[in-house]
């Protein structure tokens, strides 16, 4: 039997954690598979696909940067959300040899939000920070769960174009990213009821990266702070969130949910998940 396989590509792509989380994965179900990592160079994406499209073992690939974009022409056919969000971070290859791209950090974005969700509030706010291709999924996602969006972005034209592309009709907001950097004596009404995130969609405060300057007053109170970034996982910001009361979410509960719905997709099973992931983070942290 052709041993079964995926991987994920992008350039870099070294540092992802993405083989560490699927064989993990594998290895608990006892499933016969495997996942890699494999450094694609950005002229090459279509030679890529061709060449994997007719190796009887490969699954498909989970896409980073800068392939979110690059791969969609080469595909044969785009899930609607992907469609939407303009980006592909999973191909599937179908039993007939069919590509189909696939959003995922949609839904993994919103997964360790769920309980929240499941409530009804009377207003939904969230204060989303960049603009780039992860704040596409992020405010696709946040507009379908009815939150009013606040981007920012260091260019404010090109985040009241992202808004105006991915969540059409609602009364969102498009400001530059200094706003937040300053403290604000804006008097918040009462919150209860209310349901306000905090996101950096950016890789602002990633190791290597210049900090996010991002002053907790513009946080309402109850806010939950959520930062996608994880190397560090604990950033400045949920740092400072958590030292300030407020509730965190770090980034790899985004990257774990959406390699959740990826593996699906290769593997045919969902992943083992019954401890809530602890045995995962303890070895993704080591």
């Amino acid at each position: 039997m052709t041993r079964r396989f995926a991987e994920v590509i992008g350039d870099p792509v070294a540092q992802s954690k993405s083989p560490s989380i699927h064989n993990f994965w594998l290895g608990k179900l006892g499933v016969g598979g495997e996942y890699r990592a494999h450094r694609v160079d950005s002229g090459d994406v279509a030679d890529y696909l061709a060449t994997r499209r007719e190796e009887a073992g490969w699954r498909g690939c989970n896409v980073t940067m800068p392939h979110k974009r690059a791969v969609m022409p080469h595909l044969d056919r785009l899930d609607p959300l992907a469609q939407q969000i303009g980006a592909v971070n999973t191909v599937v290859r179908e039993p007939d040899g069919t590509l189909v791209g696939y959003n995922t950090d949609a839904p993994g974005f919103l997964e360790p939000l769920r309980p929240l969700l499941e409530r009804d509030h009377l207003f939904r706010m969230a204060r989303v920070l960049g603009t780039g291709g992860a704040a596409r999924a992020i405010v696709a996602a946040l507009a379908a769960e009815h939150f009013v969006i606040v981007l920012a972005g260091r260019d404010p034209g090109k985040a009241r174009a992202l808004l105006d592309e991915l969540a059409p009709g609602g009364e969102h907001h498009a400001i530059d990213l200094a706003h937040f950097a300053d403290l604000t004596d804006f008097p918040f009404d009462d919150r209860a009821g209310c349901l306000d995130l905090i996101v950096n969609a950016s890789p602002l405060g990633m190791a290597g990266q210049p900090a996010l300057k991002f002053d907790l007053s513009h946080a309402p109170p109850g806010s939950v702070v959520y930062d996608i970034v994880t190397h560090p996982l604990e950033t400045p910001l949920l740092q400072l969130a958590r030292a300030e009361g407020f509730r965190t979410v770090d980034g790899l509960s985004m990257l774990v949910g959406q390699a959740a719905v990826a593996f699906e997709h290769f593997f045919d099973k969902p992943p083992p998940r019954e401890d809530g992931d602890h045995e995962l983070r303890a070895l993704l942290g080591a």
